[in-house]
This record gives structure tokens, sequence and C-alpha cells, in this order.
């Protein structure tokens, strides 16, 4: 009989894995049973039999593959959060069609996702389990959103005041786990003649520019995956590829993005704190910064500089976040002056614009 706690006497975090491949399943079993604080209590070739899997063992999440025989994932994850809501982790192939399915599962209500393992020289099978366990332990602890009632671009959306931040006014924008969607509801609540948004939203390379498209069609904003050296242009957002660091440079009478392939930065490349050092560096005092869902502390330090150096600064509250990591951090540390809920940070980064924040740097 299987010991179901781990070795600090708490409950093990039980997980059914649904895949369509055996080796995958048998993998996948074997990286989540050798860490003692999670274990696989079923295994399910495709969602039909999933379902009586989760029936039979009631598990505290799913790893769940896209392309399966019989319904597919996102059919079976549509009908598992109406009917039966788990928190859920989406093992995603890295292709195109691969990450526009992973987007929309995150839509759906999968707290976040995973690239299938891949014979690949430069990234061990040892830092894949990592990797695994990591998301595993996150998507277990997050809280299950339901998906958002996106606000409709408004024709008549505010225009921004002639205040001290208009010019050359710049906004922003960290995020991880859970970010997808938090980030598109932001977006949602801009004028179309918003300053510059420029985002980090920790997502792999094969991901980021299906991420900016679907953002296109749904923003008044343009959205794009960043490029280098390309001029930072009101009324765009710009997401930081998942291969490089984004960062803020200037010269040439305004503003450009410069892409950095350096080392990953708090275990992440594209990492925050990397670009929130950048635009502390040229334009702290003409910015406004948000911090948004995630595990971990990427960005917090980088926001306590944005502050020091005049910038407006909010986290997304505990309540309306899925993952509340980063936030959190950032509110510890003095970074970032105060929390809102999510439907309300693009407002607060409107008012900001618009001189209606107190503005403080201590």
């Amino acid at each position: 009989m299987t010991d179901n706690k781990n070795t600090m006497g708490q409950p093990k975090i039980r997980i059914v894995v649904v895949d369509d491949s055996a080796l995958i399943r048998s993998l996948l079993t074997t990286i989540i049973n050798e860490a003692p604080d999670m274990e696989v209590v079923a295994t399910a070739s495709d969602p039909i039999v999933a379902r009586e899997r989760i029936r039979e063992t009631n598990p505290d999440m799913i790893t769940l593959d896209v392309e399966m025989p019989r319904m597919d994932g996102i059919e079976f994850l549509r009908r598992l959060m109406r009917l039966r809501p788990t928190p859920v982790l989406m093992i995603s192939s890295l292709t195109q069609a691969g990450s526009e399915t992973t987007l929309t599962a995150l839509e759906l209500g999968a707290v976040d996702f995973l690239p299938k393992p891949t014979l690949d020289v430069s990234r061990t099978m040892q830092t894949y389990a990592d990797d695994i366990r990591d998301k595993i332990r996150t998507v277990a602890a997050a809280r299950l959103k339901r998906p958002l009632l996106f606000r409709q671009p408004q024709s008549s959306a505010p225009k921004l005041a002639s205040t001290k931040l208009a010019g050359n006014a710049l906004i922003a924008v960290g995020a991880s786990t859970g970010g997808t969607e938090a980030i598109k509801e932001f977006l949602s609540g801009l004028p179309a003649d918003c300053p510059p948004v420029l985002i980090v939203q920790h997502m792999p390379e094969h991901f980021t520019l299906s991420f900016a498209k679907r953002l296109d069609g749904c923003s008044p904003m343009g959205v794009k995956e960043a490029e280098d050296g390309e001029p930072v242009c009101r009324g765009m957002a710009y997401i930081a590829p998942g291969h490089s660091h984004m960062v803020l440079r200037k010269g040439g009478g305004g503003f450009t993005i410069g892409l950095e392939q350096t080392d990953p930065v708090n275990r992440h490349r594209p990492a925050v704190d990397v670009l929130f050092d950048s635009v502390a560096r040229y334009a702290g005092a003409q910015t406004v910064a948000v911090i948004m869902t995630g595990m971990g502390k990427d960005g917090a330090q980088g926001m306590l500089r944005l502050r020091e150096a005049g910038a407006v600064t909010f986290a997304q509250d505990e309540a309306s976040c899925v993952v509340y990591g980063m936030p959190r951090e950032a509110m510890q540390v003095g970074a970032a002056m105060q929390a809102y809920p999510l439907e309300q940070l693009a407002d607060k980064v409107m008012e900001a614009l618009q001189g209606g924040f107190a503005r403080r740097a201590t």
C-alpha cells in the first residue's frame, strides 16, 4: 500500500496523468513518483478512460495531453471545468498548432502548461523533471478561476490628459502563471491611444507569437511580439519573445526595444526584473508598472528600483490571482505602492497616467 503522506506528514499531491502515449505516461509517472510530496494515483490513455479514473480517485490535479483519441483534450477540459472543476496542467507539443491549442486551454481554465519532453541535448531530463515538479506544486496550489468576461473595446475609451506623464509615458507589466488571461483582461481595459505597454509573460518561445496575435485580436491597442531595435510607439503593446530578455533602450529621440539572449534571471528568460531594471534606468519617473499573478519572486526587485526611480507601481491583489507569488513578493519588499483586483488595474493605471494618483517614491 502506497504511503499517501510525504516525509513531513502532509498529504501528497495526488495526480491523474492523461496522455495517449504510453511512453509519456510512464515517463511522467516516474518523474512524479520520485518526488516525496506527490504521487500518480492513476493514468489514462484518453479522456473517456480519464473520466472514470478521476471519478474513482478524486485527484488534486490532472496533467492533460492536447491531442488524444476519442475526445481531444480541449473538449475534455471544457466538460471537466463545467462539471468537476479541477486544477489542470496541460502537456503540449512545441508546435504552432500546439501553442494555439494550449492558449485555448488556458482560456478554458487550465492553470498552466509545459512542453512535452524532447530529446534535446541542451535541455537535460533532470531539468525537465525539476520543471514539471515545480509546475505541479504551483498548479495544485492555484486558485481556479472562471473564464473571464472580457470588456469589449470601447470607441469612447478615455483619452489621456495632458500631464507630465503623457509625453513619453510607459506601462511595464510582468506576469507568470495565470498571466495569459490576466494580461488579456488588463489590455482590454486600456484605450487604443494608450502609451506603449511592455510586457514580460513567462512563456516558451514557441508560444509568445501566438499569444501576441491572440491579444491583438481582442485588445483596443495593437499587440505584437517585440523585435530587436524597433521603436516603442503609442497605441502598441509589446510581448517579450520567449527566447530573449526584453529591455528598454534610449536613443534617436525616443525609446526602442532591445532583445538580449543573456543568462536567465530568476530562472527565467525573459525575466520581469530585466525589463523593469532597464525601464527604471531610462524612464523611471515616466512609468506605471504592474506585477500580476505568478509563482516566485521575479519582478519584485526590479519594481522596487522602479519605485525608487519615481514610477507608480501596482500589484494584482491576492483574491484575483491564480498564484499569489510575484505580487506578494512585490508587496513584501515595498516595491508595489498598492494592490488592486485584476478588474480594476487598467482603470488605476489610467488614473495614474492622468494624474489622479498621488505619486510618491517613498
